[in-house]
């Protein structure tokens, strides 16, 4: 490295300086999520609770570090506490009187309190954790925990004072990807082992626990990412699933504190960039990476690199970031700018330098305003430091970055409608060729990736492209976002390598289904993608396979409906979203999705017939071929997904006029049991339309034809006589 990368190690060192001093010598950290989601828990009260109660202890050697979303959203106000010398512990759905609890029993007490735990109740403070990689990764059967408990004995090392997890998957450098031994990871400490004999899992014991000895030896790597989440949190059955390179420093960092993000290996990509051998180079490490764009296309990113420079001597060229979230259930990129805004610009910055532009573009929807906040203080603190702007790290490159705002329109999220919208039109898309990378922005060469690609660019520079390359499958490199909602019981942000089965993520990250409920169908791609069937769980998430049987991976959405859902009006509630956010330009798209809608709402209401399910399939496959833009393209997914996975539910609201979920108000009959009716009269003094009929102690008779399927009478029934058919 040279004196660009040279002159970046000296500006980390001054920036990370002051952040190490007021670290050195606390006695607790507090972590407390200042995301979206968790403000609107409760964060924000619970982080004033704990600022008073520190004032009020007259302690100056506590410290309160915000930081983003760690995408548990169902368990939230998550705070972290840090003591010195301890194993971390977190806490969940943290309010302002388990504050008190927490801070006097465990920050200035020492004791945990073990009913707050995040998914690990427990009644004490661990000398050790001790992680074991699960039996995929073995290559005996033996029972690596059983043997430990074993050694612990015979060493004379009390059994309760560790704690020990079995994870499924870690995330191992890709030296050690193909290692057939077994794995362990110990914290404090977060030294990761590899052993295949009992002797040598004793060694380690002695050594390690007991001398407080490194085996460097028989040390390996887990990847950075991983061993982050896996350390910090001990979040095991959340986190080891997954491989977080998006999400690396979320929940992790102080998302507005760039001294923070450097002491996070922040910036180092960038200055490896501008010091290496030109920037062809760089595009050369993005193609080798296999990484496509996580927007929703799935294109090659290098390729699309490549495309604006090939054969276009324009001096002029744009980078552009599509912050634009419109999906219903899609909030991956307002996390990850709320939670880690550097990377994004950093990776923005790479791409600069590697097209030769000088000017960059965040396109943000204006409803996000944490993350605009967050983005407008990251590239004013970049700036500062000389890491944005002119003549970056002295390398003669010169690059800024302007933020902005979308009106919320759906369709602005297609490329040629946002250039459209950055331009001061309206954004409506056109067609294509010509590309954006041969003509964009004011007609010059204009490179646009959505959050999740710009923040996997310094991953690449950082690791290299052979680290990114084998994680996921053949066709499909790295790993996907997914904002995982619906009937599950862990929702939020997880990130899983490429080919991850369904079942995977929804049952083993995601807890399964609350309630006791069967699955019946998990949506991807937002309102653009398709409904799985529950028979499909096994498949692999990537392009290619979730494209072949009818949906697509898009931004990230992942929803999960249970056998109380009704597929006909979810599907419905789709395409009445993409038809209202039609932007009208082209007819298929603005007429195709309004027939469609008008077909659906007959079904839904009782009115259907057999030929309805016939003039769908060809109205949906007939948008597809002719509507102008992705949008219009994708928007009868949904529909044609349900008619494939789920043609019977259609059949029965259309042949037997009812709705199998009870979903359907206009599709529901309510009737009075008369074995269970005191005639209490209750029923009848409450309906607002005066259809059902009785005399008091006696049982009543509701007039179907008057009766408006308020559901009125179940609601205020004491006795379950009013049931719904």
């Amino acid at each position: 490295m040279g004196n660009i990368y040279d002159q970046f190690l000296h500006l980390r060192d001054q920036q990370i300086q002051e952040i190490t001093e007021q670290n050195k010598g606390a006695h607790c950290v507090i972590h407390i999520g200042s995301a979206t989601c968790e403000n609107a828990a409760g964060a924000e009260r619970v982080r004033k609770e704990f600022e008073k109660l520190i004032r009020a202890s007259g302690r100056d050697d506590i410290l309160i570090k915000q930081t983003g979303c760690t995408g548990r959203c169902a368990r939230e106000p998550i705070v972290g506490v840090f003591v010195s010398g301890q194993i971390p512990f977190k806490y969940e759905k943290v309010d302002v009187e388990k504050v008190q609890q927490i801070f006097h029993d465990h920050v200035l007490g020492g004791e945990l309190v073990p009913s707050l735990i995040l998914d690990k109740k427990t009644s004490m403070i661990y000398s050790h954790v001790v992680v074991f990689c699960g039996n995929n990764f073995v290559a005996s059967d033996t029972n690596w925990p059983e043997v430990f408990e074993e050694i612990l004995a015979e060493c004379e090392i009390p059994s309760n004072s560790i704690k020990v997890y079995e994870a499924d998957h870690m995330g191992f450098s890709p030296e050690v990807s193909d290692c057939k031994t077994a794995r362990m990871m110990i914290m404090p400490g977060n030294i990761t082992y590899a052993f295949t004999y009992r002797d040598e899992l004793k060694k380690i014991v002695q050594s390690h626990i007991l001398g407080g000895q490194t085996l460097s030896d028989m040390q390996i790597e887990l990847d950075p990412m991983t061993k982050s989440y896996l350390s910090v949190y001990g979040d095991v059955s959340f986190f080891n699933k997954q491989t977080r390179l998006t999400l690396r420093h979320s929940g992790i960092i102080d998302p507005e504190d760039l001294a923070d993000y450097l002491l996070h290996q922040g910036y180092e990509s960038l200055a490896k960039a501008l010091d290496g051998p030109s920037a062809q180079d760089v595009i050369d490490q993005v193609l080798a990476s296999g990484l496509r764009g996580r927007g929703g296309g799935g294109y090659p990113t290098g390729q699309k690199w490549k495309n604006a420079i090939t054969g276009n001597d324009d001096p002029i060229r744009y980078v552009i970031c599509n912050a634009d979230e419109g999906d219903p259930g899609a909030f991956m990129d307002r996390s990850a700018l709320e939670g880690d805004p550097f990377s994004v610009i950093e990776g923005m910055t790479i791409g600069s330098y590697a097209i030769g532009a000088t000017k960059g573009f965040i396109y943000i929807r204006a409803e996000y305003p944490l993350a605009i906040e967050r983005c407008r203080i990251a590239i004013e603190k970049a700036k500062e430091a000389g890491l944005l702007g002119e003549n970056i790290l002295g390398s003669g490159h010169s690059f800024d970055i302007e933020i902005r705002l979308g009106a919320g329109a759906f369709v602005c999220g297609e490329e040629t409608a946002l250039l459209k919208s950055i331009e001061g039109e309206r954004g409506q898309p056109i067609l294509r060729p010509p590309y954006p990378t041969a003509s964009g922005l004011w007609g010059h060469p204009t490179v646009i990736n959505n959050v999740e690609t710009w923040a996997n660019i310094p991953v690449i520079l950082l690791y290299g492209p052979e680290f990114f390359s084998c994680i996921g499958t053949e066709a499909s490199k790295g790993t996907k976002v997914f904002a995982l909602a619906g009937k599950v019981r862990n929702t939020g942000l997880v990130e899983v390598p490429m080919g991850t089965t369904l079942r995977d993520i929804v049952y083993d990250i995601g807890g399964g289904i609350p309630g006791g409920h069967a699955l019946k169908a998990v949506q991807t791609g937002g309102p653009s993608g398709g409904f799985i069937h529950e028979k499909d769980l096994d498949l692999p998430v990537d392009y290619e396979s979730l494209s072949a049987i009818g949906s697509i991976m898009g931004s990230g959405g992942m929803i999960v409906l249970d056998e109380t859902d009704c597929m006909v009006s979810t599907a419905q509630f789709f395409l009445e979203f993409t038809q209202s956010e039609s932007c009208g330009k082209c007819v298929p798209c603005r007429e195709g999705t309004l027939r469609m809608l008008e077909i659906l709402k007959r079904i839904t209401s009782g009115n259907g017939v057999p030929e309805d399910l016939d003039k769908l399939e060809r109205l949906g496959n007939l948008i597809k071929k002719t509507s102008l833009c992705g949008l219009g393209q994708s928007a009868p997914n949904p529909i044609l997904s349900v008619l494939k996975n789920f043609r019977e539910e259609f059949l029965v609201h259309i042949e037997e006029k009812r709705c199998p979920s009870h979903r359907c108000t206009q599709l529901i009959r309510y009737r009075i049991d008369p074995d269970k009716c005191t005639g209490c009269t209750l029923c009848a003094r409450r309906c607002p339309v005066t259809c059902i009929s009785g005399s008091p102690r006696n049982p009543h008779l509701i007039d179907q034809d008057k009766c408006v399927r308020c559901g009125e009478c179940f609601n205020v029934c004491k006795f379950d006589a009013v049931t719904k058919i």
